[in-house]
């Protein structure tokens, strides 16, 4: 291993980890994030802040577990759990992601052809099809390297045109943005898009996807790439809500792309069109492809073949992709489909979370020195708090609008009381298995 890193090495791995920053910033990140800015200002941008710390802390440890024992995350769940039970996990945890990742697809697709219809009257059906050929085309041939180049050029593109967009709008100083980060609170109607944030950002299927295309790299590679390519990532995000404090009245992309061209003048609600359609097609790819690296993670042991260009592989990308199509050509709401995903990818979270502090802190697994330290385990462990606390507030309040009468309101204390016993017992066994 290299004790330095070159500025050519450091950049090749930025572009390489972007496929993260592709994955997280699509029209899921766009809506809720834009939303957000709409209806509650610079109060949940606190969300947004910790979204991005968490997730470097969490895909930095997901990928240090395959490049220290040479294995992916599901691999290393079949070791920890073997038998039928560790078989129905494996099964349970693919079927959840990829559920997830069907649900993003939707979004994702229909998310692109809102932007494509900003500018263009052509038909939302064929837009929708020249998507879908398109990202089709780009995981048929099958090449990591040449998936996440065509990715950082996306990302590169969409970055441009939100980063550009807040920077001009001069609507928040720098200072309000900063305060505004540290400010943790949720106004009255904010809970569904605070977990929205965490659940666009902190991506389940990004912690498989992490560890999956991490061998080859260098620690220090891995390390780099990741922290520079989310926290690019994560500044695009901020700056897509700031972005979003532009609108009045409900929210919908239209009143996005209006609200800006009240503000820089006329045709500047391209940079609208053209940042929704690339962070849309960039997750229309990764989302699938994601889900592809998930299944070869999870399921791989059982000693079927899942090389990228396998039939296994192309047998779940083409699902994903088949089922955001299905719902696309149904002409679902974009908006309220896209949220959708994000809470139910907020759910999702803390399960895959907890996987992954056990077994970053397994000894029997990983040589010492790729142990987490103390501070990453208590760092951790805060991530887990926070959004079982959203997950299970969340799931409550569904629960409470499904069975009314049965189920009451989620009271803050309860909620708090049942995030607080599952991060103790969490950290209970962390510390049986560093003992």
């Amino acid at each position: 291993m290299p004790k330095t890193l070159s500025f050519r090495r450091g950049l090749s791995s930025v572009l390489f980890w972007s496929i993260i920053s592709a994955a997280f910033i699509g029209p899921g990140t766009v809506t809720t994030a834009a939303k957000a800015g709409a209806s509650f200002q610079l109060q949940l941008i606190w969300a947004l802040a910790f979204s991005i710390l968490a997730t470097i802390v969490l895909q930095e440890a997901a990928a240090r577990i395959t490049l220290a024992s040479g294995k992916a995350m599901g691999a290393i769940v079949a070791t920890q759990y073997p038998g039928k039970l560790g078989r129905r996990i494996r099964w349970g945890l693919f079927l959840a992601v990829a559920f997830g990742c069907a649900a993003y697809q939707a979004g994702n697709l229909l998310g692109a052809v809102s932007g494509l219809v900003l500018i263009s009257t052509a038909s939302r059906q064929l837009m929708l099809l020249g998507i879908g050929i398109i990202a089709v085309l780009i995981l048929w041939q099958g090449n990591t390297q040449h998936i996440t180049r065509l990715l950082a050029l996306v990302v590169a593109v969409m970055g441009i045109a939100f980063l550009g967009t807040a920077f001009l709008q001069q609507s928040h100083s720098l200072g309000q943005v900063a305060l505004s980060s540290f400010q943790v609170s949720i106004p009255e109607g904010g809970a569904l898009l605070a977990i929205g944030l965490v659940g666009t950002t902190i991506v389940p299927y990004n912690l498989f996807l992490a560890s999956g295309i991490s061998q080859g790299q260098s620690l220090a590679e891995m390390r780099w790439g990741i922290s520079l390519a989310i926290l690019i990532g994560g500044i695009i995000s901020i700056a897509i809500l700031i972005t979003g404090t532009q609108v009045e009245g409900p929210f919908t992309f239209d009143a996005l792309a209006e609200a800006v061209e009240r503000k820089l003048g006329a045709h500047s609600g391209l940079l609208v069109a053209f940042g929704l359609f690339a962070a849309g097609l960039s997750s229309a790819v990764t989302a699938p492809f994601a889900a592809a690296i998930t299944g070869k993670s999870l399921l791989e042991t059982d000693g079927s073949t899942w090389k990228q260009r396998s039939l296994n592989f192309r047998i779940v990308w083409i699902t994903i992709m088949g089922t955001g199509l299905f719902f696309g050509l149904l002409d679902v709401k974009p908006i309220p489909a896209i949220i959708l995903a994000q809470a139910i990818n907020g759910v999702l979270l803390p399960l895959v979370v907890a996987f992954l502090i056990l077994a970053i802190n397994d000894q029997r697994l990983l040589p010492a020195p790729f142990l987490n330290a103390g501070w990453q385990n208590l760092l951790a462990l805060l991530i887990f708090a926070i959004t079982s606390f959203l997950g299970v507030n969340n799931l409550w309040k569904a629960a409470a609008s499904t069975f009314p009468g049965w189920i009451g309101s989620p009271g803050t204390g309860a909620t708090l009381a049942i995030s607080i016993a599952l991060t103790t017992g969490l950290a209970w066994k962390v510390y049986l298995l560093r003992k």
